[in-house]
């Protein structure tokens, strides 16, 4: 049985989730949901047990000093609660933590006993994978389902895919059976900036959730961080030419496939988007704009002390099918597997989901270490989690 004492009674709450590692390209999910936690003073309210879910060797504690008494922290899941007021208020239930490394349906049922509890009435999981899309253009997210009347309703695709799967899609399939409305939201990060932070990636994952859940979220000096992270990726990209013609190439894929969509809907919500701020007296956010919390350009687009990341040779037009299939990979059927994929190395147009999920798995612990720490790229937990589960 679930206690929550000293937790008021919440208005029409929404619980929204992320997990650092597999199901975390950039970090852009995790850091999202922190930026909601930062910006509305959320107030934690539950942890799980960490020695029920994570391996400690794979997800190590950390030691810290505090006024010179040393204190461990342990990895872990936590809940807190932020009372968002305005017009229409509703409360958020906030789920941050890392993917765990055992008992998925445990801690699934633990999440959802919460849920119970609190009277949630919709539930969105965000997570992030890698793809082939152009980090000049707005970031692709996808919204998805495995509830049909859900996916009509709040016209969002229904998953068909089928694969290895993270922790992403073991809840929403959880929340699903339990008969609780569960929507997640992908981001698409380009494979061949894949460092974390990416701010603009969580930036368009706050857009998109602000527009399901019909609240308005504050940025802060999230579009200013976006427009200096995509900024110094064009100056790194423009000193290679052959990252630059991989760029151009994805950029004119990408433009070609959405060429339908550039009048019509998408421009209908941005302009929604852009009243609704107006009329709440803060700044229009550019579509797909984010923030970063690291000003360092020369930390993207390197791998270690070797020098820059070189992409595949670019394809011609005809044969860009694979990216062609990322770039819209807004799609539900993809977003799970890419996710799987999203873990892998950066540099990785071509490569199927399954390839991709077998580099993930070949990962070694140091790497899902640092996921752990909050530096992943969402790739580090994919080979112990996913296979065991799967």
């Amino acid at each position: 049985m679930i206690e929550l004492e000293g937790v008021p009674e919440l208005v029409d709450p929404v619980m929204v989730a992320a997990f650092e590692g597999w199901n975390d390209a950039g970090d852009a999910a995790s850091t999202a949901v922190a930026h909601l936690d930062r910006e509305w003073k959320g107030e934690v309210f539950a942890a799980l047990d960490a020695e029920d879910y994570y391996d400690f060797q794979v997800n190590r504690p950390t030691v810290w000093l505090d006024g010179g008494v040393r204190k461990i922290t342990w990895p872990t899941t936590r809940l807190s609660v932020v009372r968002v007021g305005g017009e229409k208020p509703r409360d958020l239930v906030l789920v941050r933590g890392i993917e765990p490394s055992m008992r998925w349906r445990s801690f699934c049922n633990e999440l959802l006993g919460f849920a119970h509890e609190l009277g949630v009435e919709l539930v969105v999981i965000l997570g992030a994978l890698l793809g082939d899309t152009p980090h000049t253009r707005p970031v692709p997210v996808s919204g998805v389902t495995s509830d049909p009347d859900l996916a009509r309703t709040m016209d969002l695709e229904e998953t068909k895919y089928e694969g290895p799967t993270g922790i992403v899609g073991i809840l929403q399939e959880a929340c699903t059976h339990a008969g609780v409305p569960a929507v997640s939201l992908w981001a698409a990060v380009p494979h061949y900036v894949s460092q974390p932070p990416n701010p603009k990636a969580t930036l368009a994952l706050l857009n998109r959730l602000e527009d399901l859940i019909d609240m308005r979220i504050p940025l802060g000096e999230l579009p200013e961080d976006a427009r200096a992270w995509q900024l110094g990726v064009d100056q790194l990209a423009a000193e290679d030419s052959e990252v630059a013609e991989y760029v151009q190439t994805l950029e004119e894929a990408r433009d070609t496939a959405e060429l339908p969509e550039a009048s019509g809907e998408a421009i209908a919500r941005e302009f929604e988007r852009y009243l609704r701020r107006r009329d709440g007296g803060g700044p229009a956010s550019p579509p797909g704009s984010h923030a970063t919390e690291s000003g360092d350009p020369a930390t993207y687009l390197r791998d270690g002390p070797g020098g820059r990341v070189r992409p595949p040779k670019p394809q011609r037009p005809e044969a860009t099918d694979g990216a062609a299939e990322d770039d819209t990979s807004d799609s539900s059927d993809s977003s799970e597997g890419d996710a799987s994929g999203a873990s892998g190395t950066k540099g990785t147009s071509g490569s199927s989901e399954t390839e991709d999920a077998s580099d993930a798995e070949s990962s070694g612990s140091e790497s899902s270490g640092s996921s752990g720490s909050g530096s992943g790229s969402g790739s580090s937990e994919s080979g112990s989690s996913d296979s065991s589960e799967d």
